[in-house]
C-alpha cells in the first residue's frame, strides 16, 4: 500500500500572511454580497404565501452571514495586528541602531580615555621631572652663589683649608692640634681631586650645623648625594665624599649608628674605586674610628687606626705630620684602653716627627 506524503509545512512570511488575509477579506466580501442577495427576497414582504422552506433558507443565510461578519472582523484584526508588529519591528530595528552606534560610540570614548589617560601620565611625569630639575637648578644655583661669595675669602686665605682627605675638620679633636695642609688635593689624594662644589657643599653644610640647623644641612646633603648617584653611580669617590659629609651631620647630632653606617658604605666605595692603600680609605678608616672613639668602643676603633697609620706611612712616609697626628689618635685610644706602653711609644714617635719637620718650637712639640 502506498504511502501518501503529504507536503511539509512551510512557515509563512509576515508579508503572505497579510497577502493571505487581504484575500480572504475580498473573498469574504463577496460572500458576503452572495449571501445578502440571495437573504433579500426571503424577508421582503410579498403578496401571497411564502414559499415552503424559506424560513429555514433565512436563518441557514443569517448565520452564515454572521460567520462572515465575525471572519472579517477577525480578518481586520489580524491586518491591525500585522501593522502594529511591523511598527514595533521598526522599532526594533531603529533601537538595534541606536544600540551598535552607542557601543561604537563608547569604544570611540574608551579609546580616547585611554588617550587622555596616557597624556596625563606623561604629563604628570614631566611635571615631576622638571620639579626635580628645578630643585636641582636651585640647588645649583645655591651653591654657585655660596661660590660667588666664598672665591673672595679664599684669595685672601679667609678660609680655613680643611684635611680635604678627611671632611671632618674637627676629627681630630683628640689630638693636640690639628696637622697643616699636606700639599695640594691631588697629591692627598694620589689623583683623585675633590670637585669644587663638593667643597663648597661641606663649607655650607658646616655653616649650617654650626647654627643647629639640622633641617636644612641632612635635606641638602641627601638632595645632592641623589644627585651625584644618578649622574655617576653609586660606586664613584664623589658619592664616597658626599656620604663622609652627610656622616659628619650625623655625629654632629650624636646620631653615631647612622653616621657609622654612612662611613662604611663610603670606605667600601673608595676600597673599590681608589684601592686599599690610597689615602682617602686612610682618612675614612681614621674617621671611623675617631666616630667609634665617641661611642666608647675603643677596642673597636684601635685596629681602624692602625690601618689608617700603615696607609699614610705607605703613602706619605714615615715622619709626614699627617703620620704624627695618626700617631697622636691611635695614642689617645690606648690611653683610653690603659694601655699605657703603647701610649708612651705613640706620643713618642709623634713628638718625634714634629720636632723634625716642624722645629722644637712648633705647638705640637711644645
Amino acid at each position: 500500500m502506498a504511502m501518501m506524503v503529504l507536503p511539509r509545512e512551510e512557515k509563512l512570511g509576515q508579508d503572505e500572511i497579510v497577502l493571505g488575509t487581504k484575500a480572504v477579506i475580498q473573498g469574504l466580501e463577496t460572500l458576503r454580497g452572495e449571501h445578502r442577495a440571495l437573504l433579500a427576497p426571503l424577508v421582503a414582504p410579498e403578496a401571497g404565501e411564502a414559499e415552503p422552506g424559506s424560513q429555514e433558507r433565512c436563518i441557514l443565510l443569517r448565520r452564515s452571514l454572521e460567520a462572515i461578519e465575525l471572519g472579517l472582523g477577525e480578518a481586520q484584526v489580524i491586518l491591525a495586528l500585522s501593522s502594529h508588529l511591523g511598527a514595533v519591528e521598526s522599532e526594533k530595528q531603529k533601537l538595534r541602531a541606536q544600540v551598535r552606534r552607542l557601543v561604537q560610540e563608547n569604544q570611540w570614548l574608551r579609546e580616547e580615555l585611554a588617550g587622555t589617560q596616557q597624556k596625563l601620565q606623561r604629563s604628570e611625569q614631566a611635571v615631576a621631572q622638571l620639579e626635580e630639575e628645578k630643585q636641582h637648578l636651585l640647588f645649583m644655583s645655591q651653591i654657585r652663589k655660596l661660590d660667588e661669595d666664598a672665591s673672595p675669602n679664599e684669595e685672601k686665605g679667609d678660609v680655613p683649608k680643611d684635611t680635604l682627605d678627611d671632611l671632618f675638620p674637627n676629627e681630630d679633636e683628640q689630638s693636640p692640634a690639628p696637622s697643616p695642609g699636606g700639599g695640594d688635593v691631588s697629591g692627598q689624594h694620589g689623583g683623585y681631586e675633590i670637585p669644587a662644589r663638593l667643597r663648597t657643599l661641606h663649607n655650607l653644610v658646616i655653616q649650617y650645623a654650626s647654627q643647629g640647623r639640622y633641617e636644612v644641612a641632612v635635606p641638602l646633603c641627601k638632595q645632592a648625594l641623589e644627585d651625584l648617584e644618578k649622574t655617576s653611580g653609586h660606586d664613584h669617590p664623589d658619592v664616597a665624599t658626599m656620604l663622609n659629609i652627610l656622616a659628619l651631620v650625623y655625629r654632629d647630632q650624636n646620631k653615631y649608628k647612622e653616621a657609622a653606617h654612612l662611613l662604611n658604605d663610603a670606605l667600601a666605595i673608595r676600597e673599590k674605586t681608589l684601592g686599599k692603600d690610597h689615602p682617602a680609605v686612610a682618612a675614612t678608616l681614621n674617621n671611623l674610628a675617631v666616630l667609634y672613639g665617641k661611642r666608647g668602643k675603643y677596642k673597636e676603633a684601635e685596629p681602624l687606626c692602625k690601618r689608617a697609620l700603615e696607609i699614610r706611612e705607605k703613602v706619605l712616609g714615615k715622619f709626614h705630620p699627617d703620620v704624627a697626628k695618626q700617631l697622636s689618635n691611635l695614642a689617645l685610644l690606648c690611653q683610653n684602653q690603659g694601655k699605657a706602653e703603647e701610649v708612651e711609644y705613640y706620643y713618642r714617635r709623634a713628638l718625634e716627627i714634629y720636632a723634625t719637620r716642624l722645629g722644637p718650637d712648633d705647638p705640637n712639640v711644645a
